[in-house]
């Protein structure tokens, strides 16, 4: 037991002597290692300050790169998502804002404005009626294959149309009618009618262009017809026309070039970021001597899409509330060419006059050939 103490005492001893030889061997090498945690600590404060260790500058001022990110300059990325290296998509506001606004009130302009005329019209002339009286004998007016594309661009239409609406402006006119979960549910179904029963007007749009682009070529008995304005605002004027007059030649026009805009758009809506339409369409419109930007980023594409398809599909729904007013409500006996496919006979003698006399001619030839 007395020994205790003085092994104690051995140890302490063995302990210092250690250290010592540590310190004395050692001591330059810890000095240096000191030093280097320190330069560390002290860079690794330096970058959260703003400095690049080693002072290393880029070739552009950081006021120059937000610039360019601000603009939407796009920047390089390796994934293949080459949008990505957008990171401010600095014309979607200005999209948005004519989207909202100014796109809202163009159409709003339009319907109203066509229901207007149409009111108008009918308060101020009435209803067109055959001035002869129904005659009793009637002419086939269009055929079953005529009757089936014409209804078929119709109806597609009407339902593109109704969508297309929605989709403007539902959340400011049906949202709060309906609320947030049915207008949801409605739009969402729209959106994939408008979407398929596009290509069903398409597909009509071809039919008509080739059953009909024959006869809407334009004559000299047009002329009269637009200096008389069909006769629409006179009674006992009845210019002579063929088997369209001037205005539906218009309209046949207006809804071929007008619906081609609006389904290249739509497809293009419907597989985004697919196509170049207008980068080189103004290029060519730049021939002109117009100053407009020929490069554009495929965001740009799509937004520019987007509302040239709105556009012109407005365009499109007043003219052919116009149309729809005329061929029902407005003219007495105009439906039955589309309904039943047959006209009576003083009504085709006072709208389509060439087009009656042509059909005789061909009867009395058919019946020379017998």
């Amino acid at each position: 037991m007395t020994s205790s103490p003085i092994l104690k005492r051995l140890i302490k001893a063995a302990t210092v002597v250690t250290v010592l030889l540590a310190v004395v061997l050692f001591g330059p090498d810890l000095n240096r290692a000191t030093s280097l945690v320190d330069v560390q600590i002290n860079q690794a404060h330096a970058q959260t300050g703003g400095n690049v260790p080693g002072n290393v500058q880029g070739r552009l001022s950081e006021a120059e790169i937000w610039r360019r990110i601000r603009q939407g300059n796009p920047g390089m990325v390796t994934i293949p998502d080459k949008q990505a290296g957008i990171m401010i998509q600095s014309k979607g506001e200005a999209w948005r804002l004519f989207r909202t606004e100014t796109l809202g009130a163009f159409g709003v302009l339009m319907l109203f404005g066509a229901i207007t005329f149409c009111l108008m019209f009918y308060l101020g002339r009435g209803r067109v009626r055959i001035e002869q009286g129904w005659s009793g004998r009637i002419i086939e007016r269009f055929n079953d294959l005529e009757r089936f594309a014409h209804w078929l661009v119709a109806v597609s239409f009407i339902i593109l149309g109704l969508t297309g609406l929605n989709i403007l402006y539902g959340r400011d006119v049906i949202m709060p009618l309906l609320g947030p979960e049915a207008f949801s549910t409605l739009t969402e179904l729209g959106k994939l009618a408008h979407n398929y029963v596009g290509f069903a007007f398409m597909v009509g749009l071809a039919l008509i262009f080739v059953l009909w682009v024959k006869n809407n070529f334009p004559n000299q008995h047009d002329l009269v017809w637009l200096a008389k304005f069909g006769g629409l605002f006179s009674k006992h004027s009845h210019p002579p026309a063929k088997k369209f007059n001037a205005g539906q030649k218009i309209l046949f026009w207006l809804i071929i070039l007008g619906g081609t805009s609006v389904s290249v758009t739509g497809v293009a809506l419907i597989f985004p970021f697919q196509f170049e339409m207008f980068g080189p369409t103004f290029a060519v419109m730049n021939t002109l001597g117009l100053d407009l930007p020929t490069t554009l980023t495929a965001m740009e594409e799509m937004q520019l899409s987007q509302l040239w398809h709105s556009i012109m599909a407005l365009v499109m729904i007043a003219v052919v509330i116009g149309h729809i007013y005329i061929g029902s409500l407005g003219m007495e006996g105009a439906f039955d060419a589309m309904g039943s496919g047959e006209v009576d006979e003083n009504w085709a003698r006072e709208h389509h006059s060439l087009w009656v006399e042509e059909q005789e001619k061909a009867g009395s030839s058919a019946q020379g050939d017998d």
